[in-house]
Parts: C-alpha cells; structure tokens; sequence
C-alpha cells in the first residue's frame, strides 16, 4: 500500500494503539494538546509546523490560548486517513510532549 493510499478503518485502529495521544474522529486524526502556557502552545504550533514542512504533509490547526487542536487527514487521498498521517501525528506527539504539552484527545470536538 502507497503512503497516499486511504487506509481502511481496521488499520487506523490497530495503529492508533501505538499513538494514545489521537483518535479517530471527524473523518481524521484528532486530538488536543494542553500546553502550561499559551506561549508552549506556540511553541507547539512552530514545531508541528516544522514537521509539516519536512514532511510535506500540514493538518489543520486550531490555537485556543494553551490549547491545540490538530487534525490530520490526506488531501490527495480525498481526505481520507493515510500513513502519512500516522507519521505526522507520531511526529506531533514529540513535539507537544517537548513542549510540557499534555494530550487530551476526548476534548476534540469537530468544528469547535
């Protein structure tokens, strides 16, 4: 399977056992990172900004004071969840957990 290919929804689960931080919910990969200040929330987005540009792969993100909201989906893959994704999102976990950030993925609410 290509890394553009959607993965079907038995494989997003088992790989989110490796990625407690996110879920699948709103048709992506979701979570939120607590951060202990609204300027490690900054940090947070540069970094997860960084990576996106390595990567050539960008989420949506979503800036509430000490709190980031990031869902990855594929563009190229109609929007759907592909690996690139899973990388993204592990590569998302260190960089939050670098910056103090705490996840608490059951407070993503789609269209906040």
């Amino acid at each position: 399977m290509a890394a553009k290919d959607a993965l079907p929804r038995e494989r997003i689960d088992e790989a989110l056992t490796g990625l407690p931080d996110w879920r699948f919910s709103d048709g992506g990969l979701v979570t939120v990172f607590k951060t202990p200040t609204a300027a490690a929330a900054l940090e947070v987005i540069a970094a997860v900004g960084r990576l996106a540009e390595e990567q050539n792969h960008h989420p949506d993100l979503d800036w509430r004071y000490n709190r980031v909201f990031i869902r990855y989906t594929s563009h190229d893959a109609g929007g759907q969840v592909t690996g690139r994704d899973l990388t993204a999102a592990a590569g998302a976990s260190d960089a939050a957990a670098a910056a103090g950030a705490v996840a608490e993925p059951s407070k993503y609410v789609p269209d906040h």
